[in-house]
């Protein structure tokens, strides 16, 4: 992971967008905080579903869940 500032990505674009496809990820910071992150398009999914590990729980009954909705929207009637 490569950590650059606003203004360095502004001005070397090319540099870290080549970075980007080699498969490298860009955390782009600003005023100290970061405000963003470069990933490539291959490692979106991964990156996505990663951090969403230990929020969905994996003991959730789809169909039990459907019917707990419809449920609380017919009696909303």
């Amino acid at each position: 992971m490569t950590t650059a500032t606003a203004t360095e990505v502004q001005n070397n674009f090319g540099k870290f967008l080549k970075l980007v496809q080699e498969g490298q990820e860009i955390v782009i910071i600003k005023n100290g905080s970061e405000v963003a992150r470069m990933i490539s398009k291959g490692k979106t999914v991964s990156f996505l579903s990663d951090s969403l590990v230990g929020v969905l729980s994996s003991d959730i009954d789809e169909s039990n869940a459907r019917a707990e909705r419809v449920a609380r929207y017919e009696s909303a009637d």
